[in-house]
């Protein structure tokens, strides 16, 4: 049976001198693995070898479930060439390449999860040499990717004990006692001052990541220590999650 989608390739990885194995994760098919019969020749039928981050519109016949499906035909839309020549943008899009082929299951279709993975990719691909808010881009989009997946964190209140995280005026006596609050991966969210006890594996918060986290819209405009913050306690939440680091996160942390 031919199947027709839209579909990001997110891995790529020679399978003879002449053909690649592929997966992609496409908008209504999910994630799958195909075999591209031919694509390294000079003469492909795909008009060359086909590289991560290339999208467009794919046919390829089924085999099951367990069977690489085999691609028919592919065409490219307007390539994202803006990637390559910008390290840390090109690391966050193989990270986040890294975390959909993770945590998602094949032919398991997340139709919003693939618009908000191309949209960020295409973020990406147009930020400019100078612009650094590739890291909040990167954060909102493991967030979605939690989201869609089921494994949304709970990030405005004390999982434990429901106590809201409230932003309060600067001097107030009582700011240290609201504002003190924890990310716990085996809770999946946070816990407040009067309940980390009971969580060991949790990790401080500063009150400019509490506020970021329990308003997203924050993120935009964070200083770079705190959406450094973010990123470190999701990298540690992921790893948790996998039960090792990703490997594209080293990369990450160190930029």
């Amino acid at each position: 049976m031919l199947i027709k989608d839209l579909a990001v390739c997110i891995q790529a990885a020679d399978f003879s001198e002449t053909s690649q194995v592929l997966t992609f994760f496409a908008r209504q098919t999910g994630k799958i693995r195909c075999i591209a019969k031919g694509s390294k020749r000079a003469k492909s039928p795909f008009d060359g070898t086909i590289e991560i981050f290339t999208f467009g519109d794919i046919v390829f016949t089924s085999s099951g479930e367990d069977r690489l499906a085999t691609l028919t035909e592919f065409e490219q839309h307007t390539p994202l060439t803006g990637l390559s020549s910008k390290l840390p943008c090109l690391n966050s899009a193989l990270f986040a390449a890294e975390l959909v082929n993770k945590f998602t299951k094949e032919h398991d279709p997340h139709p919003e999860l693939f618009d908000t993975f191309l949209q960020f990719l295409q973020d990406l691909n147009d930020l400019k040499d100078s612009d650094s808010t590739w890291l909040s881009l990167l954060i909102l989009f493991q967030l979605s990717l939690f989201k869609h997946v089921g494994l949304q964190p709970v990030l405005n209140n004390c999982i434990n004990c429901k106590r809201k995280f409230e932003p309060v005026s600067p001097g107030s006596r009582t700011k240290a006692a609201i504002n003190q609050f924890y990310f716990s991966s085996s809770a999946n969210g946070l816990v407040c001052r009067d309940c980390e006890n009971a969580f060991t594996d949790k990790i401080r918060l500063t009150e400019k990541a509490s506020a970021c986290l329990a308003d997203l819209r924050l993120i935009g405009s964070a200083d770079e220590k705190t959406i450094k913050e973010i990123e470190t306690i999701l990298i540690n939440h992921i790893s948790q999650l996998l039960g090792r680091p990703p490997k594209m996160a080293k990369y990450i942390l160190k930029i």
